[in-house]
């Protein structure tokens, strides 16, 4: 299967295209023109926010898996324009030049951000406003996924974390910073097994759904911290919205997926950070 791969370069798309390339996919990276693509993958030369790039690198593709977003920045009108405006224009070129393919995108359980306390962890089908521009314009852009007329998926990702990515160990300041009470708990999952949900999707197992993926066991924030090699204050103040951060991936698990890194304990005890 060829698959182009948008946000190629960036911490889920680098570990996600070796996972991909040893399943025996050909596996294509879209890059801005001069730039290399990951080691065994080729590069298709284009920018998501310029259309008149993309048809080229959709040629000849049986699935598209569109990683790429924007949402470490105060730029809100750059989170609008490379989450929503990006999607839309891949959208446009899939319809006109790969309808057959296959079209993956990867969202976010942020998605699910509120300001009414949860009263169970959240599912596909929930009512979505959340205010930060990031979930925002990733709600905007499903909406596009959706209603485009074509194969597609979209898999809403929690807290990634492994593999050397850096996003563990950010965890006791990020904590910290946005006061989160450690009894908070929150959805994680492994880039081994974002690999294993976009295998499922890319045989065909969440055509025209959206599923929350996740592991088996959500973690508290005084584990994270403790386990990334932080502190965190302790508290015993009542936690107000106790649901907030987990996804229910009932759907998933019925679409045959299964975490093969069940919980962030058994990440540090394969030494899988």
């Amino acid at each position: 299967m060829t698959i182009l791969v948008t946000g190629a370069t960036g911490l889920v798309g680098t570990r996600l295209l070796p996972r991909l390339m040893a399943a025996g996919h050909d596996c294509r990276a879209l890059v801005r023109a001069g730039k290399p693509a990951p080691q065994g993958a080729s590069a298709a030369s284009g920018d998501l926010l310029d259309p008149s790039t993309l048809p080229a690198a959709l040629e000849g593709v049986s699935a598209v898996i569109h990683l790429a977003s924007v949402f470490r920045t105060q730029d809100q009108d750059l989170i609008w324009r490379s989450n929503l405006d990006a999607t839309r224009n891949l959208v446009t070129a899939v319809q006109d030049h790969a309808s057959d393919a296959r079209l993956i995108l990867a969202s976010t359980g942020r998605v699910y951000e509120s300001q009414e306390p949860r009263q169970r962890p959240a599912k596909e089908d929930d009512p979505l406003d959340p205010t930060p521009a990031y979930p925002a314009s990733k709600v905007a852009a499903e909406q596009v996924v959706r209603d485009s007329g074509l194969n597609w998926a979209i898999i809403r990702f929690p807290f990634v974390y492994g593999d050397g990515d850096g996003h563990l160990e950010a965890i006791p300041a990020h904590a910290a910073a946005i006061l989160r009470h450690p009894a908070s708990r929150m959805s994680t999952i492994h880039h081994r097994d974002i690999a294993n949900a976009m295998t499922l999707a890319l045989d065909g197992a969440m055509d025209r759904r959206v599923v929350n993926i996740a592991d088996d066991v959500p973690v508290s924030m005084l584990e994270l911290c403790a386990l990334a090699g932080g502190t965190l204050e302790d508290s015993a103040e009542p936690l107000n919205d106790p649901w907030a951060g987990q996804c229910d991936t009932s759907l998933a698990r019925s679409l045959g997926f299964k975490a093969t890194v069940r919980t962030i304990y058994q990440a540090a005890q394969e030494g899988l950070f």
